[in-house]
């Protein structure tokens, strides 16, 4: 089907941007496998992609903290996903703070092909800042969730990732040996 301006006003491309997004260890890697589970299902053609550098629990799997996983394509640049991601209906993308600046591109390319896109990453960086293309990526979407860690200090809802390592890299992959969720006080009296 052509896309047209008229095409798009009837409806027929109602592809869509969803954002889940919050601390490390707040669900969103399994809320973004629930989701797509969900997809596959309803038997709609899904693809699932993850950074190439993120190798910490499977190299060709999406797997949350508990262990539950989804086969998917690491990648090593966001534009490989528009090429990987034909004749597809949903797709999914995990850990999208490590993807180069053009991912929001990528979605809104997808999204206008009437492909729902359902993306989950960290929007703040172990220093509490915005986090890679999360920020452009949580205002282009239609729909975002955050979701709440709990704070190992106090018990609070906790929506920051502290390090607990020893190491200054904007980039550390690591669990619970280098990260805590910590609530906007703890992180902030404690950090």
């Amino acid at each position: 089907m052509l896309f047209s301006e008229q095409n798009f006003r009837r409806g027929e491309f109602c592809g869509s941007i969803e954002v889940i997004c919050g601390s490390m260890f707040s669900g969103k890697t399994e809320e973004l496998i629930r989701r797509l589970k969900r997809a596959q299902i309803a038997k709609l053609n899904v693809e699932i992609f993850k950074p190439k550098t993120d190798t910490r629990y499977d190299e060709n799997a999406v797997v949350s903290h508990d262990l539950n996983s989804i086969q998917s394509t690491p990648v090593a640049h966001s534009s490989s996903i528009l090429l990987l991601g034909t004749n597809t209906q949903v797709v999914g993308i995990d850990e999208a703070q490590f993807f180069d600046d053009n991912l929001p591109d990528v979605c809104n390319k997808l999204a206008l092909k009437g492909i729902r896109v359902i993306i989950a990453g960290l929007d703040m960086d172990f220093q509490g800042k915005p986090f890679g293309p999360m920020p452009a990526l949580l205002a282009i979407a239609e729909h975002v969730t955050k979701v709440n860690a709990v704070c190992m200090q106090c018990g609070s809802p906790a929506v920051y990732s502290y390090r607990t390592a020893a190491n200054d890299a904007k980039i550390l992959l690591g669990e619970k040996d280098s990260y805590e969720p910590r609530c906007r006080a703890c992180y902030n009296a404690l950090g």
